[in-house]
């Protein structure tokens, strides 16, 4: 009775980074016979396990994942590929009569899934070379007080030192004239093919900063150190867009020797928790998002069996 509608319906577990959704999505996926379709931006990448503490091998032996390890830390991949690919996993899992579970913390993605992205494909490469040029002489904290300036909106939900999302955004406005947050807007994500329950988690902030503290220290003593140096012997630079995340460029400036080890910890903790505050930003902001904390999981578990048998009113 689960699939007998004509849009696939399809249940979101999300929230800030540390909160326990990947534990929290396997016992309800394992509950209903589903299975958990990924929606973090930076488990996508291969190699890079401990630093985007991705899904252990017995997690993802218990209940079977998709969208994690699809790409190498060096091919571009975005939020519209995303929105393509878990589309159609969506719709396979559909027609396997499985319960699809996107689960992650990244607000964009799972935006991109359920309701599209803005049809414009602004790109040019001579743009993208001058902010490049200027990236190398003037450094990021320059483009980003210029995206502050053309693009507040936008600024506010990136990192000063994400260099990628930073030079996209103020590419976008120099070919359209237009800030990216007024273009999304503009487009209104209105294309929704599925039917969604959104469930968010959350835990007060003090005791969330202090399971984030918790889990950078966990990170270290699992052997992330050793995981960015094994990177950097492959190949990989650290100017890519994935060794620029949250943990892998706080760990290649302490290897290559422009931080202290304390300090790195520090910046790791506290760049962290900044995230966590963004990413919680981004979900208040979605009004669909049924909020619990991840110990109600029994009341989640209700809210999940009212929804998939149709009812209306599931809260």
């Amino acid at each position: 009775m689960y699939f007998k509608d004509v849009k696939p319906k399809v249940i979101v577990i999300c929230g800030p980074t540390a909160l326990g959704k990947t534990s929290t999505a396997i016992h309800l996926a394992q509950h209903f016979d589903g299975e958990i379709i990924g929606a973090d931006s930076m488990q996508i990448y291969k190699y890079m396990d401990i630093g985007t503490a991705k899904p252990t091998l017995d997690e993802q032996a218990r209940v079977k994942h998709h969208m994690i390890d699809v790409i190498d830390p060096d091919e571009h991949f975005d939020a519209r590929k995303y929105a393509t690919l878990s589309r159609e996993k969506v719709t396979e899992l559909h027609g396997q009569k499985i319960i699809p579970f996107v689960v992650g913390g990244t607000g964009l993605y799972i935006k991109a899934l359920f309701h599209g992205l803005f049809k414009t494909e602004a790109s040019d490469s001579d743009i993208r070379s001058r902010l490049k040029a200027e990236l190398q002489a003037r450094g990021s904290v320059y483009l980003y007080q210029r995206l502050c300036r053309q693009d507040p909106d936008t600024a506010k939900k990136i990192h000063p030192n994400d260099t990628y999302r930073i030079m996209r955004a103020l590419e976008v406005y120099a070919l359209t004239g237009k800030p990216l947050a007024k273009l999304h807007q503009t487009h209104g994500f209105k294309d929704s093919p599925f039917v969604v329950l959104k469930i968010g988690l959350h835990i007060h902030r003090e005791i969330l900063y202090e399971r984030i503290n918790k889990r950078v220290e966990i990170m270290i003593n699992s052997g992330f150190v050793n995981e960015v140096k094994q990177l950097l012997e492959m190949g990989y630079s650290p100017e890519l867009k994935s060794m620029q995340s949250i943990g892998y460029r706080h760990i290649v400036n302490f290897i290559e020797g422009r931080c202290t080890w304390e300090e790195t910890v520090r910046t790791l903790k506290r760049d962290t928790r900044r995230y966590a505050k963004r990413q919680m930003t981004w979900f208040n902001a979605d009004p669909e998002v049924i909020w619990k904390e991840p110990e109600s999981v029994e009341d989640i578990k209700g809210l999940i069996k009212k929804f998939l048998q149709g009812e209306k009113r599931y809260i």
